[in-house]
Parts: structure tokens; sequence; C-alpha cells
């Protein structure tokens, strides 16, 4: 358990608006330890929180011990850590240990941990007797702006990244800025990356903000961190409010991912951080863009910059264009066995549309090494 505990400070609250199913994302500091972030949950005798062998030592007990006055009891599975476990196999140790705790459907989830947890927990609660509630408690910056909203649940297949899941919303989402502070520099990297796609597909301004604070950031300065987590989690709620299931919009998220989940899964998945492969993945698909005629090099230059002065790769790995090709088509926005790619329109403008191979080839041939 960290040593380190401040005074609970709720600094923003974002809502997600779905109807019935809206619910708040709430970030400040010192929010895990605070009853009042959990008071009025859904009713239940008991709570289970799933979390990963790195960070069920420095949080666990912390998150338990203000769960304590809403459940009679608080149980708890620790999985083990990284992406290569986002399997069958690891979720199935969630459903044993609610089973074996004889947990019934108005048991809550907790996902305490980065986006492994939080899409393996969703997925179960969304399973488990055909759906449980459940609440986010993202402790990678990455999870705060992006996986943990949304409602996107799922585990790995060896042949494609998040294509077994479910829709699955969670009741509440809790960022406490101050589990970042143990959070490693690689984590904090990569979770820049999914900071970073939300200035070129929707909002300009706060790419210049990005760039201008990209230094405070990169400190783990909590003014700085709260107000990315707060602008990333504002627009992420403006598209899923429109488009929940994907079914348009809503894929524009997905900028920099359908070249980046062929690198996690050519690779093996854990290879390469997710946030990794996105910052490449964003790289090319920018050069995609421009390869189409969309946005002129100056913006290509500018996004690659950035990317690479947030501590991110922006060259991919030799794979081959074959390889590529052949992940990229097990995509979930491919359609009929053709690629589809988030490009970027105009600046601040994203959308779904399919490239000619040769340009696609060309692209993994400038941007691979």
């Amino acid at each position: 358990m960290s040593s380190v505990v401040s005074e609970p400070a709720i600094l923003h609250q974002v809502a997600i608006g779905l109807g019935e199913r809206s619910y708040p994302i709430l970030i400040g500091s010192g929010l895990l330890g605070a009853p009042a972030c959990w008071r009025d949950l859904p009713a239940a005798p008991a709570a289970m929180i799933v979390s990963n062998s790195t960070v069920a030592p420095l949080y666990l007990q912390r998150l338990a011990g203000a769960l304590q006055g809403r459940f009679r009891k608080v149980h708890h599975v620790v999985l083990p850590d990284g992406e290569a476990h986002k399997d069958w196999a690891t979720l199935n140790a969630v459903f044993d240990a609610l089973l074996a705790h004889a947990c019934d459907r108005k048991t809550v989830l907790f996902a305490l941990g980065g986006g492994v947890v939080g899409d393996m927990t969703g997925f179960a609660a969304a399973c488990y007797m055909r759906g449980v509630p459940f609440v986010q408690v993202p402790t990678t910056l990455l999870a705060q702006v992006d996986s943990s909203v949304g409602g996107k649940t799922a585990i790995n297949h060896p042949l494609g990244k998040n294509m077994i899941g479910a829709f699955h919303q969670p009741v509440r989402v809790v960022c406490d800025l101050d589990t970042l502070a143990t959070l490693p520099a690689r984590e904090l990297s990569a979770g820049l990356a999914e900071v970073i796609k939300y200035g070129p597909i929707a909002d300009m301004g706060f790419l210049d903000w990005i760039e201008e604070h990209l230094a405070a950031l990169l400190a783990r300065e909590t003014g700085a961190l709260a107000e990315a987590v707060r602008r990333s989690c504002e627009i992420k709620a403006a598209v899923v409010g429109q488009d929940e299931r994907e079914s348009g919009l809503r894929a524009i998220l997905n900028f920099g991912h359908t070249f980046g989940h062929a690198i996690e899964a050519g690779l093996g998945y854990g290879e390469w951080l997710h946030g990794e492969a996105v910052g490449c993945g964003m790289v090319m698909a920018m050069q995609l863009s421009r390869g189409l005629g969309l946005v002129d090099d100056a913006l290509v230059q500018r996004v690659t910059r950035l990317v690479r002065a947030a501590g991110l790769p922006v060259q991919g790995p030799r794979l081959g264009a074959d390889r590529y090709l052949e992940l990229m088509r097990v995509d979930k926005k491919a359609e009929g066995g053709d690629i589809r790619f988030v490009v970027i329109e105009s600046p601040g403008r994203a959308g779904v549309r399919p490239a000619p191979e040769p340009l696609v080839r060309e692209v993994l041939e400038r941007c691979t090494a």
C-alpha cells in the first residue's frame, strides 16, 4: 500500500450522457480512500475488487477500506499483470472468484488497475449472471483518459486484439490522479498517446495546449494531469453520447489503432505497450492522411514531433507489409475483409475510409524500421 495519502479533492466531474445508463467521471486527488466517492453506489451485500499483481500491493487495501462502510463483504481477486494475460484463462479467474464467494447479481465489481484490468473486469461484469454493475477505478493515464470511459470491454484473441467482448457501461469512473505517481515513465508516455489523439480528431486547441504543457505532463504536475484527463474525457463523453456502440462517429476514437493493433498482435501482446503502438500508429495514420491528399506535411510533422517528444516510437517494427495487411484485415472496422482507416480529413476532424493498398504499403515502408 502506498504511504502517500492526500486530502480528497474532486477537481473535475464529467458526465457521460446515456439516458438511464448515464454516469459521472470523478477526477481528483485522494479519491481512492474517500468514502464519499462510493457512498451512493448501487446497494449490494458484497463487492469484488479486481486488480493485478502490480497495482494490488499499492492500492487494494486503501480502496477496500473505503468500501467497508458501504458493503458487508469486500472480496478481491488479483490477476497477473500485462497484456499477455488479457485472455480467457485470466477472465475465468474472475468468474472463479465470484462463484467461490457465492456472489449474486447485485454484487458490484471494481476494476482497480489499467486498461487490461478495466477491460476484463467490465467483460466479466457483462457476462456474470448476464450482467452485474461495475465501477472503473483506473490507475494509469491511458485508462483514465480512454479505456475506462465508454463501456467497451473485451479480451484479446491470438489473431486479433479486443475481438471478443461486449458493450457494458460502468456505473461510475473514479480517476485518482495520485495513482499516477507510481506509474513507470514508460506507462506515462503510453498514456500520453491517447491524450494526443484527441487533438487531431476533435480539438486543435487542445493539441496546442498539449504542446505547451507537455513538460508539465511528463513531470506529473497535478494541475496539468487534471486538465488533460478532464478534456480527454469531455471529448470522449461527447462522442460516446452520440454513438455508444460504434456504429459511426465513435470509430474516430480509434485514430492510430488500426496500425497500432497490428503492431501489438504482430510482435506478441505485451512487447510494445498499447499506447506505444497507438502513438506509432498515429504517425502512420497521419502519413496515410497526407497520401490521400487530406492534410499537409506541416500537420504530419507537427503530430510526429509531439509523439516523439512524449517519449513514444514513431517508427514501427518491420513485420513486412503483407503481415501488417493480414493483421489489419482482422480489425473491427474492416468490412468484408476491406481495411478501413481512421484518417484526419482536416485539422480537428476525423473520418473513416478505405485506402488504396499501394498507398498503405508505401506508408508502411516509410514508417517501419
